[in-house]
């Protein structure tokens, strides 16, 4: 049994040293190029004193950068990745957060590195995968692994307008890539899509297995999912035959009719999350792909990835919602009503995860990690940590966990967990604002945004797509005299929402 992640690559790289482990289409590593750059890498670290420590990986979407993050668990670090995507100021803010000792850069990224108020060294990922290996040291570090030490820190939406690190385990990790390979059916002849960006923990359904297993994994370019039939010519001309996307990179593609130009040939598992797949689309692909296997999946960044899985084995109504089933082995899924007792049959209740794939907590934010990892409340015996998704569910008449909604203003947003307390967070910071609120029109997938201040709708939009992730940025914006205030003062969202279903 594996105690480290790595020994998945360590197994491979003697049986299939020669196969394409990661590829973007265009340049590509085998298993034993990722091995030898990984150890080249790990070495580096431990050359320069890192060991146990967050590492920065700031690099663009490339087989290199999926090896730069197993080099870093080979010093025996944990990764922190990080994108050009993502807005200068939320970069700093992660970089302040974990005080990293060395940030990891390819020859694009360095320059921009350059640029952030940060003390520790950049290294470029070209150099430093020549450093010679040193086996002695990666063996003393091997030697003193346990699996209950970080792999990595990926940053999730803070409601104080400061992101969250959720740090995972080793332990988490396996546990998850077993659970998961399991329930999907992997193997060596799987050819995995990636569409999710690899600063995401989603990413873990390609990366992992495709060590375990000896499989391939095309990370697909951003570019094409927004380009429906040229996405689909990819998948086909890779030979893709499984993805494990969110639901809006596949409406992406049912919407824009694709399918009466071109069907991916190949595809035959097909995984999908983060969002409710509304029946409409969610039958074209059905009809377009008789043949492949469709599952619903569910869970949150704290429970290191998915937990939760549905294979679709019915037919469903446009009103109904394909459930998220049932928990993954080793995993169990508590449905909490709000005096903590287990829901009643038939009860909603908020989805609270026990077993080995809770994560570790916020990175050096004890105050956010004690309100939602705390004492499961059926267990008064022993310590015995539970997650609070904060996600509120129920058990139909089939004995199936339903997602019902969300239990505060975090959102489900183009396959994105978004807290909207971020996005007014930011808003408020500028001086301009007075006032600010969110809702979500669920219908639409759309982030409406009010204000009240002393700019223009149009300068605010600009304003924020600088300051937030494109996926955050609002997708309307609407200036108030007044904001609609409750009895103690707080922003009365109830009656945005009723303005803005009025206004239709």
């Amino acid at each position: 049994m594996q105690n480290h992640i790595l020994d998945y690559l360590t197994d491979i790289v003697k049986v299939k040293p020669d196969k394409l482990a990661f590829s973007n289409g265009e340049e590509g590593l085998t298993f034993r190029e990722v091995y030898d750059q990984s150890r080249a890498v790990g070495t580096f670290l431990a050359e320069k004193g890192a060991y146990n420590q967050p590492v920065v990986v700031f690099m663009n979407k490339h087989p290199k950068e999926v090896t730069a993050f197993f080099g870093v668990i080979t010093g025996g670090n944990y990764y922190v990745p990080i994108d050009e995507e993502m807005p200068a100021s939320r970069i700093q803010l992660i970089l302040d957060n974990v005080q990293s000792p060395v940030m990891i850069c390819d020859e694009k990224t360095a320059e921009k590195a350059k640029s952030f108020d940060f003390s520790g060294e950049i290294a470029i990922y070209d150099d430093i995968a020549k450093t010679p290996e040193d086996p002695e040291v990666l063996r003393s570090i091997y030697d003193r692994a346990i699996d209950t030490d970080p792999i990595y820190i990926v940053f999730t939406s803070g409601s104080t307008g400061v992101p969250k690190g959720v740090a995972a385990c080793h332990r988490s990790v396996l546990d998850y890539i077993e659970q998961l390979s399991e329930t999907l059916g992997f193997n060596e002849n799987t050819v995995f899509g990636n569409q999710t960006p690899l600063y995401f923990d989603a990413c873990l359904k390609e990366l992992y297995p495709t060590l375990k297993f000896g499989a391939t994994t095309y990370l697909i370019p951003r570019a094409l999912f927004m380009q429906p039939v040229k996405l689909v010519e990819y998948l086909n001309e890779y030979k893709i035959n499984t993805v494990c996307w969110v639901v809006s990179a596949l409406t992406m593609i049912s919407a824009f009719g694709t399918f009466r130009t071109v069907k991916p040939e190949y595809l035959r598992t097909i995984a999908f999350g983060s969002e409710v797949f509304p029946i409409k689309q969610f039958r074209i692909w059905r009809e377009a792909l008789p043949e492949a296997a469709f599952t619903n999946l569910y869970g949150p960044t704290e429970g290191t990835g998915m937990c939760c899985f549905y294979h679709v084995d019915r037919d469903f109504e446009l009103d109904e919602v394909i459930p998220v089933g049932r928990p993954f082995k080793n995993t169990e899924i508590i449905l909490l009503t709000d005096d903590g007792r287990r829901a009643a049959e038939g009860e909603s209740g908020e989805i609270c995860i026990r077993g080995t794939s809770i994560t570790l907590g916020y990175y050096n934010n004890p105050e956010k990690t004690s309100e939602v990892y705390t004492q499961n409340p059926l267990n008064s015996h022993y310590p015995e940590l539970i997650y609070h998704t904060g996600d509120i569910g129920k058990y139909n008449e089939r004995g199936e966990l339903v997602f019902v909604s969300r239990k505060d203003y975090q959102i489900k947003h183009m396959g994105h967990r978004i807290e909207l307390g971020e996005i007014e967070a930011n808003v408020n910071m500028l001086d301009e604002i007075k006032f600010s609120g969110c809702i979500y029109d669920s219908e639409k997938g759309r982030i409406v945004l009010y204000y009240v201040g002393d700019i223009s709708e149009k300068d605010l939009t600009v304003q924020l797509k600088d300051k937030l992730p494109r996926y955050m940025v609002p997708n309307r914006i609407i200036k108030l005299d007044d904001m609609p205030l409750t009895a103690n003062g707080k922003i009365d969202r109830v009656t945005l929402k009723n303005m803005y279903t009025s206004e239709g």
